[in-house]
């Protein structure tokens, strides 16, 4: 971790040393937040593997530090810190978040830089973010792909009427990280991050740049992107560990992906769209492919059913890889139906859940997502993901034990 060491210092540096001497210009002390989570984990089925565990209990803190001056210059610090009962990697730390803020305002446009450490979103649908590639993915928080690591950048912005326009320098790669031999969630055959290879010499410290360009337009929310650099995903190949087993090596190839995101919001509507077209990476038999990903969908809302608080969304995505059976991802050609639930009420009770079915094989995904407050300070939250009639051919074979049921309580601060 020896970038976040100097990521820290850097931003420390900046940070202070363009700061006003001026009584008028004396830093002010923001806001502390966060939160600390307790997280029990049950699988219901016996694994497949040895050594691995029905239940893991997780404890989580994450605060966050904002502090902020006159000057128009703001630093933040958002550490995440777990210790996991059964899963060896599971128990780690990392920077989501420490960079240096720096905004103002020139003619009628407004800028920003941002420098250290940051988490960046792209997307707009909800089963897969295909065009969201700035940061890593932090696989042993949640096989949904959704929790990411912090990146280090110089991400700059500058906002006018023409839109918003974004750039970003990405000095440092980090690898992803896979559940250790006896972690549930794993790959049939263990992966080993530690002879990770990489196909520029640079390795990590390959210079990665992107861009993005995003406006709204009356009812639509455009964005378009470009990347250049090392592939967040890493494709295999077969090796051995130092005790002679069998393992996958990760590889991570040089990639440009192109991509647009929209969305349409018209009444109780909401059409989404994802699209990229990615060059360089290698395809699930090894040979270089550039391929096209979609993701396309729609949300529909009804609001205040049967004269109640609640209202009910139904959500559908079509989900496509060009690459076929030739994929390295398990949603080459998925269907997502979901319902969606807001209460409304004092608990901001919501509920989320669907299927995810493979059109060309068996496989099929449900999964429930739920939250509620129980009061200012403490909330409640449930998660699960049954992995059903999983295809031998397809990758998520190794997960066909490893349905899960999950319980948070969340104490924020």
């Amino acid at each position: 971790m020896r970038h976040v060491a100097f990521t820290i210092l850097l931003v420390g540096l900046l940070f202070y040393s363009t700061a006003p001497t001026s009584a008028d210009d004396d830093f002010v002390f923001q806001e502390v937040t966060g939160r600390i989570n307790l997280e029990s984990r049950y699988f219901p089925q016996h694994s497949l593997h040895d050594g691995q565990r029905e239940q893991s209990v997780s404890l989580v803190a994450e605060p966050e530090v904002y502090i902020e001056n006159e000057a128009a210059q703001g630093l933040l610090l958002k550490p995440f810190f777990r210790y996991d009962s059964a899963d060896a990697s599971r128990t780690h730390w990392d920077l989501r978040e420490a960079y240096g803020l720096f905004y103002g305002e020139f003619e009628d446009s407004e800028w920003e830089l941002r420098i250290g450490l940051d988490k960046v979103f792209w997307g707009v649908v909800e089963a897969r973010h295909i065009v969201d590639i700035i940061n890593q993915t932090d696989l042993i928080e949640n096989p949904n792909q959704e929790e990411k690591l912090g990146q280090p950048m110089v991400h700059a912005t500058w906002l006018n009427d023409l839109g918003t326009f974004e750039a970003f320098v990405l000095p440092y790669f980090r690898k992803r990280a896979f559940q250790s031999r006896t972690g549930r969630l794993r790959n049939q055959i263990l992966i080993d991050s530690k002879q990770s290879s990489f196909e520029s010499a640079a390795q990590q410290r390959h210079l990665d740049v992107a861009a993005r360009y995003s406006h709204s337009i009356n009812i639509l929310d455009l964005g378009l992107s470009i990347f250049d650099g090392t592939n967040r995903n890493p494709t295999f190949t077969l090796g051995l560990d130092p005790g002679g087993d069998v393992v996958l090596l990760p590889l991570y190839e040089q990639i440009r992906q192109y991509g647009v995101d929209a969305q349409i919001t018209t009444g109780a509507w909401l059409l989404k769209f994802e699209g990229t077209w990615r060059e360089g990476e290698r395809n699930s038999v090894s040979l270089e492919e550039d391929f096209l990903s979609l993701v396309s969908g729609f949300e529909y809302t009804w609001y205040s059913i049967h004269e109640s608080d609640i209202d009910l969304g139904l959500l559908m995505e079509f989900l496509y890889d060009g690459r076929d059976e030739r994929a390295t991802v398990a949603t080459e050609e998925d269907l997502f139906v979901a319902a969606r639930l807001a209460f409304n009420d004092e608990a901001s009770t919501d509920v989320l859940f669907g299927i995810q079915q493979d059109l060309d094989k068996s496989t099929r995904n449900l999964f429930i997502e739920a939250n509620r407050r129980l009061d200012n300070n403490f909330s409640l939250g449930l998660e699960g993901t049954a992995f059903l009639n999983i295809d031998t051919h397809d990758s998520q074979f190794g997960l066909r034990k490893d349905s899960y049921l999950q319980l948070d309580l969340t104490y924020h601060f």
